[in-house]
């Protein structure tokens, strides 16, 4: 493919709802546009997009893929995302590297939750938004019911551009209102028909005019006074109004036949911004000739290319002779090899000039996120917007001596997907991953196996409890052992308190020598050490006080490791004595619904021993947001049951807050898990 300059560069992100069709419409795109000789099915797992062989076996897409392809002297680099939320991450990387998002729905479907998160997506990232309306071929599809439910929700910045013109329930016609044209598709031909007589269409014709008109003072002039608006003055007021995010052009279509897809290719080549006005970000403008500067939006793990780099270029150009320079750690490294992508097909390429998408190989420094720039003028690009990962579960593996295997593996996973949160609880001793949901932990389970050959299980992780005491108790500790030669003695005195703390204090009331005082760091010693693992359940103890008062020694007999012992001999008489309690983590949620299901899932939070502390508009359109404390232990399947209540627009984040004293019945169940954990 030759190199376009950033004018004639459209970058397209389509994304949307799961199972609307976006992988199905993108394939027709490349095939109409000549990238491919016959148009991809998902169903078959032959599509040039879902190439991943996780994605050919569940046939759904799970990762972000890149296509670009020309069309009528333009080049329009289609961004491919994942429309099911488990795979989030991908939408993310999408929306950082364009100009535009493509939201693409069913005729017939309202307006659903994937097309609400893409929306929100785009607005946030402030680049413009269309809609795509598809499988309007299909048996009983509805693209006006589709229509009107986007345009109650958008209201006047929704504006008609391809209609369906519908008899006997079937589509006759596709008609293009910028132009004023009907096409019918015949075997994917399409043939210029009369423009149909359609009071919807009549209808449709004037909201387009009315919105385009919005968008410039001549137009408004000219709609005021009836006159027609010719071809070039509707697709210049759709640019002007695309760009600026006021107008958002819906499209209708069928990507599983073609047809009107072509049509929507020339008005993504006509309306959607283009790279060289709008892929500058600040004070960086889209310029070829200046320093370099480019965001690293994706990063692919690939077993023969190695690790591939994707890249927008915002100014300057890549090339071979560019220094490699990261922004965040301040090093270069030497530039690697630099290709487009189809896919997962690769053709090398001269160079990635400003406002462009590419790949650039074997980059180890880079991580997604990164911005590559000149290093005698340093800029840092905003990263990638990630969803945070809330869904928790250990990793048990199947073959024991696999552990480090799993490590290498799932660091390999997160550098694709930072998605993925990796940690090994040096006090639980489990390795445990994060991921967006059960799909999502499915898939690093299948990729482990599949890519580093290393089979695991998951399990609910354990929760890091504590022990403390709730009574003041004085307990004597005596190590005294003969055998032979020197003797060990040590003898103390201890008091125990309660405190509020996570440390030991340690504090000595020793009068008259009873206890040398070298000894003394023996003795606080062996209570921190003791402390480790306390006398209910064996987690750590806080909170505790210890006061050495009084105590003997020997003169010969007496050693540090003498008195080590006998702390800790006074800690195990003395803390079982002191009204000991289990602590659990508690944690401060915020989560975020919409106004229906507030009353739900606060009765949720209930039933998991959550104390609501607020509640109120969290500032998003209708949405609510529930502030409360909750046991930790609670929440393993929150955050499954908050996406299935809100039909998945509703998030939340989790902080650790402090421990509390748990509840008889918790308590108990601990101890007893304990003593079977130890048995095993």
């Amino acid at each position: 493919m030759k190199t376009y300059n950033a004018k004639d560069i459209r970058n397209i992100v389509i994304a949307g709802h799961g199972s609307r069709g976006k992988t199905t419409l993108a394939e027709a795109m490349i095939f109409l546009a000549g990238g491919s000789d016959r148009m991809g099915r998902v169903a078959d797992g032959n599509t040039i997009l879902d190439f991943d062989a996780e994605e050919k076996r569940r046939k759904v897409s799970i990762s972000t893929a890149v296509a670009p392809i020309e069309w009528k002297n333009f080049k329009l680099n289609i961004i491919d995302t994942p429309g099911l939320f488990d795979f989030a991450g991908g939408m993310s990387e999408g929306i950082r590297a364009a100009e535009c998002a493509l939201i693409v729905t069913a005729a017939g479907s309202g307006y659903d939750v994937g097309a609400e998160k893409a929306y929100k997506a785009a607005k946030k990232r402030q680049i413009a938004r269309m809609f795509a309306v598809t499988r309007c071929d299909a048996d009983n599809a509805d693209f006006y019911k589709t229509f009107d439910a986007i345009k109650e929700e958008h209201k006047s910045s929704v504006c008609p551009v391809i209609v369906p013109h519908m008899e006997d329930g079937k589509v006759k016609s596709y008609v293009n209102l910028a132009s004023r044209k009907a096409y019918e598709y015949v075997n994917g031909k399409a043939k210029e028909v009369p423009m149909p007589d359609d009071s919807r269409i009549t209808e449709m014709l004037d909201i387009l005019t009315e919105t385009v008109a919005t968008s410039d003072d001549e137009l408004m002039e000219k709609f005021f006074e009836g006159e027609e608006f010719t071809r070039g003055e509707i697709a210049g007021a759709l640019n002007k109004g695309v760009s600026e995010g006021t107008v958002y052009p819906v499209y209708a279509c069928s990507g599983y036949t073609g047809d009107g897809v072509d049509m929507l290719l020339d008005e993504i080549a006509y309306s959607a911004p283009i790279a060289a006005d709008h892929a500058g970000e600040g004070d960086v403008e889209c310029d070829e000739n200046g320093p370099l500067a480019a965001i690293c939006f994706k990063t692919v793990a690939d077993p023969f290319v190695g690790k591939m780099s994707f890249m927008k270029v915002v100014r300057g150009k890549i090339s071979a002779d560019t220094p490699a320079y990261n922004a965040r750690t301040g090093e270069s490294e030497r530039m690697g090899k630099i290709i487009t992508v189809k896919g997962g097909k690769q053709e090398d390429a001269a160079c990635i000039p400003a406002g462009d998408i590419g790949v650039v190989t074997k980059l180890s420094g880079f991580k997604t996120g990164d911005t590559m720039c000149d290093p005698k003028n340093v800029v840092e690009l905003d990263g990638v917007d990630f969803p945070v990962p809330c869904l928790s579960m250990a990793v048990k593996v199947r073959k024991k001596g696999e552990e480090e295997k799993v490590v290498a593996g799932i660091n390999r996973l997160v550098e694709e997907d930072p998605t993925i949160k990796f940690e090994i609880n040096k006090e639980t001793r489990e390795q445990v991953i994060y991921g967006l949901g059960e799909q999502h932990l499915d898939i690093i389970v299948s990729k482990l196996k599949g890519k580093f050959g290393v089979e695991v299980d998951l399990k609910v992780p354990k929760v890091a409890y504590r022990e403390a005491i709730r009574k003041t108790v004085q307990v004597q500790g005596r190590h005294k052992k003969q055998s032979g030669g020197h003797g060990q003695f040590g003898d103390v005195w201890i008091r125990f308190e309660p405190y509020d703390g996570n440390d030991l204090v340690f504090e000595s009331e020793v009068v008259g020598g009873a206890v040398p005082k070298n000894f003394f760091p023996a003795v606080e010693k062996g209570l921190k050490d003791c402390m480790l693992k306390g006398v209910m359940a064996g987690y750590p103890m806080v909170g505790l006080k210890a006061v050495l008062y009084d105590g003997s020694y020997h003169p010969v007999d007496s050693s540090e490791m003498a008195f080590k012992t006998a702390a800790s001999l006074a800690f195990k008489n003395g803390i079982p004595q002191a009204s000991p309690v289990i602590l659990e983590p508690v944690g401060t949620l915020k989560a975020y619904m919409p106004d229906d299901n507030l009353g739900d899932i606060m009765g949720d939070v209930t039933k998991r021993r959550g104390r609501v502390l607020g509640m109120g508009p969290s500032g998003e359109k209708k949405m609510q947001e529930l502030v409360a404390e909750v046991p930790m232990a609670e929440m393993g399947d929150f955050a499954t049951v908050l996406r299935s209540v809100t039909q998945g627009r509703g998030y939340y984040f989790l902080e650790f807050a402090r421990y509390e004293d748990a509840p008889a019945n918790v308590a108990e169940k601990v101890i007893a898990d304990a003593k079977v954990d130890e048995e095993d």
